[in-house]
């Protein structure tokens, strides 16, 4: 059983709720890293609820920045602060390169990811060990919203996506079909990603000129 230092707990902790990921945990503490096991995962999310219900002022911190920047045309690079980062482009029939994945991907992309993780999370907390899980996303859109130009009514088309479909494939030896789908329908109500697609918060926009 991975066992780590009170200070390394609380380090930890602060760490995941600050920037949304995990550090490499090893036998001997953090910055090794290890294969975490369901038992490993279930004793750090038991943990992590213990220190939220006697703190739960370290609940509420704000997210990691996703920052993009533009690289000509219609590509951008966006980055994260621990480095990593990626390209994307819109396909040829919208000025792009078609080479690199669009920014709406990401969208999709982060839902399949988050509802993973969720589900993942919740069935290590439940005891449940997984043989297989697979989430596919997939939406239907009108390009003539990011085109600005209206509908058969005269309105402005929806620039976004239209409707979302998720499929979830999971396994698990022993475990009856109902209670997986009901793992499924648990992780999905406290998905962050899913949560911010079905009830959408106001974007509060600030704009900075930078002169020349």
């Amino acid at each position: 059983m991975l066992s780590l230092r009170p200070e390394d707990r609380q380090r930890l902790l602060a760490n995941t709720l600050r920037t949304g990921t995990l550090p490499r945990i090893g036998p001997s503490g953090l910055g090794v890293e290890k294969q975490m096991t369901t038992q490993d995962i279930a004793t750090a999310i038991e943990r992590a609820q213990t220190v939220l219900e006697r703190r739960p002022d370290m609940g509420l911190h704000d997210d990691m920045p996703g920052m993009a920047r533009w690289q000509g045309g219609v590509s951008t690079v966006v980055s994260h602060v621990n480095g990593a980062q990626m390209v994307t482009d819109m396909p040829a029939e919208l000025g792009g390169s078609g080479e690199h994945v669009s920014p709406g991907w990401l969208v999709r992309a982060g839902l399949a990811a988050c509802t993973v993780t969720t589900i993942a999370m919740v069935a290590a907390a439940e005891g449940i060990a997984l043989d297989s899980l697979e989430v596919r996303t997939d939406s239907r859109s009108d390009a003539r919203g990011l085109l600005r130009l209206a509908g058969d009514d005269g309105k402005p088309c929806h620039p976004g996506p239209l409707d979302v479909r998720m499929v979830v494939r999971i396994a698990a030896a022993g475990v009856p079909a109902e209670r997986l789908r009901a793992l499924v329908e648990t992780a999905q109500r406290c998905s962050p990603m899913g949560s911010a697609i079905e009830q959408a918060v106001p974007v509060a926009l600030q704009v900075e000129v930078l002169n020349a």
